[in-house]
């Protein structure tokens, strides 16, 4: 039995549901990480004994399913476009908006589908958006292909926030503090490639680099999208 099927126990004094087991968590993620969440630092939150928590959640695993699923009703649109691509670029966007005010939700996007309404209900809209415009293991590659590459832009925007946090040294700062080292490096002429990419590259913010990105993604699937004849 999933913790989405399991009941919850009756209440008894102080009172406890999963929804403020699960807000305290989030509160928690938010303010260190995920290592800042385990069961005994929620029930001291919420002013419970540890053991209480059992009775709602079995693991700390099924507190992250939980966790995931709740701010995955950030995601959810509030309509659905007509247009694919349109619905398939609000979904990235809100995916990355959403991450980067639960930073902890990059660490586990990917794998396995969450299984909770909100997670459930974000898959739909996916599906729903490219429903009809091919056969259905196509659709399935296209949705794989975008959620790989907003998956992986997000994660790597997260972890150059957090290398900014824990060096004190933003991205320009620390370009300034790396010059002399690439200059020295590329001067060897060992790098050609890299020394144009350095001196000839035009430097973009994330969110640009984001959109730019998932707009040649989108089409490639565009590309491969063909609708099966009546």
């Amino acid at each position: 039995m999933t913790v989405w099927d399991r009941p919850e126990p009756p209440t008894r004094p102080v009172p406890l549901d999963r929804e403020r087991i699960v807000a305290a968590a989030i509160a928690l993620a938010d303010e260190g990480g995920l290592e800042a969440v385990s069961l005994r630092k929620v029930a001291a939150r919420l002013n419970a004994g540890p053991m209480r928590l059992y009775g709602y959640i079995s693991t700390k695993q099924e507190l992250f399913d939980l966790m995931v699923d709740e701010v995955h009703a950030e995601i959810v649109p509030e309509d659905q476009p007509g247009d694919w691509r349109e619905a398939l670029g609000i979904l990235a966007h809100r995916t990355r908006q959403t991450a980067l005010r639960h930073e902890w939700l990059a660490d586990l996007l990917g794998g396995r589908p969450t299984l909770g309404p909100n997670g459930l209900a974000v898959t739909e809209a996916t599906l729903a958006a490219l429903d009809g415009l091919a056969d259905i293991d196509t659709v399935m590659r296209a949705v794989e292909t975008v959620s790989a590459y907003f998956t992986g832009a997000i994660r790597r925007e997260i972890a150059n926030l957090r290398a900014e946090r824990a060096t004190g040294l933003s991205k320009r700062e620390w370009q300034r503090a790396s010059g002399p080292h690439v200059t020295r490096i590329l001067a060897t002429g060992r790098f050609p490639a890299l020394a144009k990419a350095v001196y000839d590259g035009t430097d973009v913010d994330a969110e640009t680099s984001f959109a730019t990105g998932l707009d040649w993604v989108l089409d490639a699937v565009a590309a491969k999208l063909t609708r099966p004849p009546a």
